[in-house]
């Protein structure tokens, strides 16, 4: 995982009319939780850029006036309307102790199936991965070599060591979809 560092403020204060003041003042309101004590603290929405809005999976560490403490995105809350950060969950990560994070799936290989005409669909863009911290990769591959019109690779086929996937096995990650042109050329 790549590591991101964050600089934060703690609350004084908590509750609506405190997080509406901090959000004015361009700072998001944050949670840190999972560890010894939960920590509220604020973090300038600039700094978000490189964390949020990306596919990839990244560590933080937080440094919340001194104190440091890794720990990943659990979660993020967007106003519908202005796409402004109304709140970032972070769960700390504590040595020795399973995590679990979505991670981007990345296709690789070369498809028979593609070569012929048809389309390649990706039906699934992130994994659930639960394991410790360090174990945990970047993206998860997903071959499509070998794959024909038609065909489908599930997540029983992905491989992660000293990770566990959390996702149902019977789920499509890629499938090469027939386009209309071909499927009359096929039936005939």
């Amino acid at each position: 995982m790549r590591k991101i560092e964050i600089v934060g403020y703690k609350r004084e204060t908590l509750g609506t009319k405190s997080a509406k003041d901090l959000r004015n003042a361009s700072l998001a309101p944050c949670v840190l939780y999972g560890g010894e004590k939960t920590v509220h603290f604020a973090v300038p929405m600039i700094l978000f850029r490189d964390l949020l809005y990306t596919p990839e999976v990244s560590e933080v560490e937080l440094n919340i006036e001194g104190e440091i403490h890794r720990a990943i995105v659990q979660d993020s809350q967007f106003h519908p309307v202005s796409e402004l950060i109304l709140n970032v969950d972070f769960l700390e990560i504590v040595d020795g102790k399973a995590i679990k994070i979505d991670v981007p799936v990345k296709i690789i290989g070369d498809s028979p199936g593609v070569r012929k005409g048809g389309k390649m669909v990706q039906k699934l863009r992130k994994v659930t991965l639960k394991g410790l911290a360090e174990n945990i990769p970047d993206f998860v591959e997903a071959d499509i070599t070998g794959l024909d019109l038609g065909q489908t690779v599930k997540v029983s086929k992905l491989s992660v060591e000293n990770v566990e996937i959390l996702n149902s096995l019977s789920n499509p990650v890629a499938t090469i979809d027939i386009p209309r042109a071909l499927r009359g050329k096929i039936n005939s």
